[in-house]
């Protein structure tokens, strides 16, 4: 079982969490403007990174926030977790 600290509630079990895919994707400025390649990028493609990942999680069964997560692809490993008004920590490995 995966442990998850929310920033608000302390640690808890993975099953009280949903993942929400890769965090600080900025959406487009002007979406009218954007062709439909651009587009299509926007919506569909993403880092799938192997390594440090930052990611969007919601404590669902919990406090109901959102929170970033890097968490290490390889290892499964939590590197840090933070508030959405908080500053993205460097993706190193642990």
């Amino acid at each position: 079982m995966l442990l998850i600290r929310c920033p608000w509630c302390s640690e808890r079990e993975q099953t009280e969490f949903s993942y929400h895919g890769e965090a600080h994707i900025a959406r487009p400025a002007t979406p009218m403007d954007q062709t439909d390649e651009q587009w299509g990028d926007y919506l569909f493609f993403r880092s799938n990174t192997r390594g440090p990942h930052r990611e969007r999680w919601l404590h669902a069964a919990g406090c109901r926030r959102w929170f970033n997560l890097l968490r290490d692809t390889a290892t499964g490993q939590i590197l840090a977790v933070y508030r959405p008004d908080e500053p993205a920590p460097a993706a190193t490995a642990g």
